[in-house]
């Protein structure tokens, strides 16, 4: 008989266990639990051919219906379940634990597998991802102009041993109008923050972590409510290096993208920068005059961050001036204030 597994067990469950989603790819698509495998009971469409068919009909046709899909699918769900977990070892879940992981773990246990069952399925772990976010971490915002290096300075400091988050590299997206340039693709939002919370779960909250000061929403990922709140209460040290060097740091960004890349975010800015502002940034990008595409953007830029510092909840923040020092010695100013 299949084994109960909590949601809050996840982080230390042995590396021969695989997690097994047997919802629909739709489903899994939206969110999944981090490192998980899909093996879909049903497709999209077969999943609402059986939930048609229980609201109108009821439970019984539906099961009916379900066990005609199903039937001729259980050799290689088998097979596809022995690829993904050579020593036959899974945790299941459905969306909340019910007939769908049921009826997998009957299956996969009949074979041979040792089956446990997330309790609450994927709903439930949902619940978990957000409690992790109403915990109480000691963070320390980096803070910036743009082109301020922020990134690299936080890597940095992960390699001076200190703990961090990268928003950034988890939603797959820089912040900016630009910040897709260098990503293939986002995850959703909610799969956003249960990446951000996997994170997070591996960290020792007894001790500071780093993060880099964001705009609520990253690209189309958003910070969880409770954990942005936690971010804006938090001390906050905004570095300030010359705009040579920001202009520097953002040719060595965005200097190689090609044109469509550059050229469509400008002309998205056009209502926040000005139809003005915004061919002039067009001609000077047609005339390869990168430095000049800087300048105006970090004119707009920096009147929106200056304006975000304003709306703090923070009473702590360190201005550090940081204008003739090189990225070392900012790392020893930051961690020393």
């Amino acid at each position: 008989m299949a084994q109960i597994a909590e949601s809050n067990q996840l982080e230390n469950l042995e590396a021969s266990i695989k997690i097994i989603d047997v919802r629909s790819p739709k489903e899994f698509a939206q969110g999944h639990i981090p490192g998980a495998y899909n093996l879909p009971l049903f497709s999209d469409d077969e999943r609402a051919l059986v939930g048609t068919c229980y609201k109108q009909k009821g439970r019984e046709p539906a099961i009916k219906i379900g066990l005609e899909i199903v039937g001729p699918k259980m050799a290689s769900f088998v097979e596809d379940a022995s690829k993904i977990a050579p020593a036959k070892k899974i945790l299941l879940h459905c969306w909340r634990g019910g007939m769908r992981s049921s009826s997998m773990a009957w299956l996969l246990e009949l074979t041979g597998f040792q089956v446990s069952i997330l309790k609450g399925g994927y709903k439930a772990y949902r619940n978990f991802v957000l409690s992790v976010f109403q915990k109480e971490f000691k963070l320390k915002v980096l803070g910036g102009r743009t082109g301020s290096g922020k990134t690299l300075l936080l890597q940095m400091i992960q390699n001076s041993g200190k703990q961090i988050i990268d928003l950034e590299a988890i939603a797959h997206h820089k912040g900016s109008a630009f910040g897709k340039i260098g990503f293939t693709s986002q995850p959703t939002s909610e799969q956003f923050e249960n990446d951000l919370a996997l994170q997070l779960l591996k960290l020792d909250t007894q001790q500071e972590i780093w993060i880099e000061d964001e705009s609520k929403g990253i690209g189309r990922c958003f910070i969880p409510l409770d954990f942005w709140q936690t971010m804006r209460k938090s001390p906050l040290f905004v570095i300030k290096i010359s705009d040579q060097k920001r202009i520097e740091n953002l040719l060595k960004d965005y200097g190689d993208a090609a044109y469509e890349e550059l050229a469509e975010p400008i002309k998205n800015l056009e209502k926040r920068l000005g139809n003005e502002k915004m061919k002039e940034a067009l001609q000077f990008l047609d005339e390869g005059k990168l430095d000049e595409v800087a300048c105006i953007m970090l004119y707009y830029y920096d009147k929106t961050y200056d304006y975000a510092l304003t709306q703090k909840d923070t009473k702590e923040i360190y201005r550090l001036d940081c204008e003739n020092l090189n990225e070392n010695q900012i790392i020893e100013k930051l961690l020393n204030t």
